[in-house]
């Protein structure tokens, strides 16, 4: 069965779209569940210099890719940490272990794109738990 949800183009210029900040950590997204019929999400995520993630975790049923925008991310596939610099793409399969974090000296930023999608749900139970946990050094 497919959703029929009406899908309408989406433009939005640099910096637009629903902006969750988590410290040193920003999401910005895109396009998620209620604009894609539940297919894929697309957000930004901004790294500070020096920044670890939310710690090594997978999706059950979510794949996940990465697109480097800005700087040098290093993640974490399966067992093995790599370093992504501008232009790197990431392809994570559901079930695969994952993180990602900014060792680098300057911001990094990734394109992330979630599919199927409906992740900016997470949001804000993320912003809390970051909140509580805030981001660490990642050297």
């Amino acid at each position: 069965m497919t959703d029929t949800v009406e899908q309408k183009p989406i433009f939005l210029e640099r910096g637009q779209g629903r902006a969750y900040d988590m410290g040193r950590i920003k999401a910005n997204f895109k396009a998620d569940g209620d604009e894609t019929a539940n297919q894929y999400s697309i957000s930004e995520w901004w790294m500070e210099p020096n920044t670890k993630g939310i710690g090594s975790h997978s999706h059950d049923h979510e794949n996940e890719i990465f697109y480097v925008v800005e700087g040098t991310m290093s993640f974490l596939v399966g067992d093995q940490w790599r370093d992504a610099d501008q232009g790197s793409f990431v392809f994570v399969p559901a079930g695969v272990q994952h993180d990602f974090e900014n060792r680098s000296e300057r911001r990094a930023g990734v394109l992330n794109i979630f599919a199927p999608g409906a992740f900016e749900a997470n949001m804000p139970k993320i912003v809390d738990w970051f909140r509580e946990h805030p981001p660490e050094d990642a050297v």
